[in-house]
């Protein structure tokens, strides 16, 4: 097949490509370069600097596509409070900007990278695809945008949809920005350089940490599932997870003499989030296999970063 995915040199944009070239697909990738690196992507990927906003590009990469994984977009839940504007005009402006060029060339599958943050805070745990989505930040509200804007232009324009609702993926090669930087990376480093770990809130609110591997197999599943055209599916470990518990997990695995720090002055988000991935086993076929210590292991082991210390 030939791909296009969006986003093409981020964290899980350039593992999906690999993974792609790998298994013998044309992959073009087209990536801002933002917050994406060349030096991730295998050279057999064909990487295209540009903006996913930017429509006569899009109409020249997409000739010939039989699928697009759309993955570009801002992604630091935080830095979207401070510039919700942005956050809207790339992640929602980019997705209805990508569907028209869509429409246009006549490709005829999407799937959508969207995120576990729509839930916001709920009752009911583990999250099922069901529940109201309750965004508690710009980023969660792009998310939701997007999926509607593909759902419906994908419904007019005659496109297959799929979108993964993706919860907190994590793995080697993950950014680590010196502002707002993943909860996993940044806790990683702090134990490998004999920091502290910095723990908001009191520590027990639950995240749903899922390994990057496992994700890019949802991702690739998605591409051909033949009933799960205009559903959103969550994928996610189904494992839920304290901030502490993932504290312990980091001390444990870099063997490291680390403090764990509190600072109670800064929210810790929602209280619990954690994934009910039954439509994925029904749609895609796809289950999570790599546990959170494993995870952790295997991250440490591939990323450079993380070796010296």
């Amino acid at each position: 097949m030939r791909m296009l995915i969006t986003g093409g040199a981020g964290f899980l944009g350039a593992s999906l490509a690999n993974r792609l070239v790998e298994e013998g697909h044309t992959v073009l990738a087209l990536d801002d370069l933002t917050a994406g690196d060349p030096r991730r992507l295998s050279r057999q990927v064909l990487l295209t600097r540009g903006d996913v906003r930017d429509v006569p590009k899009l109409w020249t990469l997409l000739q010939g596509v039989d699928c697009v994984y759309h993955l570009a977009a801002r992604v630091r839940v935080p830095e979207s409070v401070h510039y919700p504007a942005e956050y809207n005009e790339v992640n929602v402006g980019g997705t209805v900007a990508l569907m028209q060029a869509m429409r246009d060339t006549g490709v005829r599958r999407v799937v959508l990278a969207s995120s576990g943050a729509i839930y916001g805070e709920q009752e009911q745990q583990p999250v099922d695809e069901a529940q109201t989505p309750r965004p508690n930040s710009p980023y969660g509200v792009s998310k939701i945008a997007a999926e509607y804007y593909t759902s419906t232009l994908g419904m007019l324009y005659d496109i297959e949809t799929v979108s993964l609702r993706i919860f907190n993926a994590y793995g080697p090669g993950q950014d680590l920005p010196p502002s707002y930087p993943p909860v996993i990376p940044q806790a990683l480093r702090q134990a490998q350089t004999g920091g502290s770990i910095v723990i908001f809130g009191d520590g027990s609110q639950t995240r749903d940490f899922v390994f990057v591997d496992d994700v890019v197999e949802a991702l690739v599943s998605a591409a051909t599932a033949s009933s799960a055209n205009r559903t959103v599916i969550n994928i996610g470990s189904g494992q839920e997870v304290s901030i502490r518990e993932l504290a312990a997990h980091v001390v444990r695995v870099t063997d490291k003499q680390v403090s764990i720090l509190y600072n109670p002055s800064v929210s810790g988000g929602v209280s619990r989030l954690v994934a009910d991935v039954r439509l994925a086993r029904d749609l895609l076929g796809w289950a999570p296999h790599t546990s959170l210590e494993d995870g952790l292991r295997l991250t440490l082991e591939r990323d450079p970063r993380f070796q010296a210390g």
